[in-house]
């Protein structure tokens, strides 16, 4: 059985590849501290949304003196635009594995976790980590808050897969109360890679600021989503004429729910993460939606809604929050919103940021603010007179639905 999504590599694939990258190491290994030294000089950096360094979180955990020290590969794939991780734990779950075991070791962990929603990608985990001492899969109920950092914590020690109050973050308190480093799976299987292929040969692809290669869920525009593997630095046109050919992409929503919404003048961007956070935008995930003939107000509207459904249901920026920008939005798409609608949704998307116990009321006010930073004009619009792009009967969803077969 393959995986349901076709694959497709931009350039040498490394994850995509039957045998993915170099040797896997032989008899003891790197220590841990070759481990964090590899990761930093290969500028590994987090493929789950922050990219945040991964040399950096390592050291965190390492250099504690607590007694106890975990570590965990955070495989819940919550964005509804993402396949990536599905595709590594049920493809590459030796991989996956593979990279734990080497984090763990960076780490000092005693014991570690390979945390997963996907039954089949669950069941593969298990069956590559059969052999692996203290390793174990835990299953939870697929959501998109169920893969947050604190979720993952108190999901594994036995709590409701939702968000936790920060600081303290994992890497200081996390499962028993002890340190954590907890990693998304493919930032894990880079770390694989890395030792495999050595910091040079892994960075002779991407960029300087950005190296190596990354998995891109891309969907819109009438194709069926594809997962690509892009070397960093190739511009978003390419990965866009990839998917659709020369079909005319309008805009993109990029990097999951995270990244807002990109027009089609920023096409050229680089695929690095410079690029994106200077575009006030992130690579996330790696999700991109790309849209040809939809209007923004109607993707926004779409995109709330999801996270109206989705949210934790724990503080007021999330049940209040959501719901109201998800209520406007929607006002706008079906034409009963006005100018006083308009300024309420600008001024409440920008006090939500940093106000929730996770990053579900940030994702909203990133998705409104980048509507009015591009599509001023035509939100303007949907508020005096109906958009006739609007006005359709399917609502639009990014959600990808994996079957069995491509």
């Amino acid at each position: 059985m393959g995986f349901p999504l076709h694959t497709r590599p931009l350039g040498t694939a490394r994850l995509l590849a039957a045998a993915p990258g170099g040797r896997a190491a032989r008899g003891a290994g790197p220590s841990g501290t070759e481990i964090i030294e590899t990761a930093g000089a290969a500028g590994i950096r987090g493929r789950g949304g922050a990219g945040f360094p991964l040399a950096v979180k390592l050291r965190s955990v390492a250099d504690s003196a607590a007694p106890r020290r975990f570590a965990v590969a955070n495989a819940e794939e919550g964005e509804p635009g993402s396949a990536k991780d599905r595709f590594l734990i049920r493809e590459r779950p030796g991989l996956v594995v593979e990279g734990l075991s080497l984090a763990a070791r960076a780490a000092g962990a005693e014991r570690s976790f390979l945390y997963a929603s996907d039954r089949l990608g669950a069941d593969a985990l298990e069956k590559a980590a059969g052999s692996v001492p203290d390793m174990e899969v835990v299953r939870v109920e697929p959501s998109y808050v169920a893969g947050e950092e604190t979720s993952v914590v108190r999901a594994i020690n036995g709590g409701p897969a939702l968000p936790a109050v920060k600081p303290p973050r994992p890497w200081q308190e996390g499962v028993d109360g002890a340190p954590t480093l907890v990693a998304n799976a493919e930032t894990l299987a880079q770390l694989a890679l890395a030792v495999r292929l050595g910091p040079c040969a892994y960075r002779s692809a991407g960029t300087g600021d950005s190296p190596g290669t990354f998995l891109a869920t891309v969907s819109g525009g009438g194709r069926a989503p594809v997962l690509y593997e892009v070397p960093y630095g190739v511009p978003l046109r390419e990965l866009a004429r990839a998917h659709l050919g020369d079909a005319a992409v309008t805009g993109v929503l990029a990097g999951g729910l995270a990244g807002g919404l990109l027009p089609a003048g920023l096409l050229g961007l680089s695929l690095t993460h410079a690029a994106f956070t200077a575009a006030g935008s992130t690579l996330g995930c790696g999700a991109f939606v790309l849209l040809t003939q939809e209007c923004p107000v109607e993707v926004a509207a779409g995109a709330a809604a999801f996270l109206d459904q989705e949210n934790a249901r724990q503080c007021g920026p999330c049940i209040r929050g959501t719901q109201a920008i998800a209520g406007l939005l929607g006002g706008l798409m079906s034409g009963t919103a006005g100018p006083g609608e308009v300024a309420r949704l600008e001024r409440m998307a920008g006090g939500l940021a940093r106000r929730g116990n996770c990053a579900t009321p940030d994702a909203a006010g990133v998705l409104v603010a980048s509507l009015f930073r591009h599509h001023r004009a035509l939100v303007n619009e949907h508020a005096v007179r109906e958009c006739a792009r609007c006005a359709r009967v399917r609502p639009f969803d990014m959600r990808i639905q994996l079957g069995e077969s491509p």
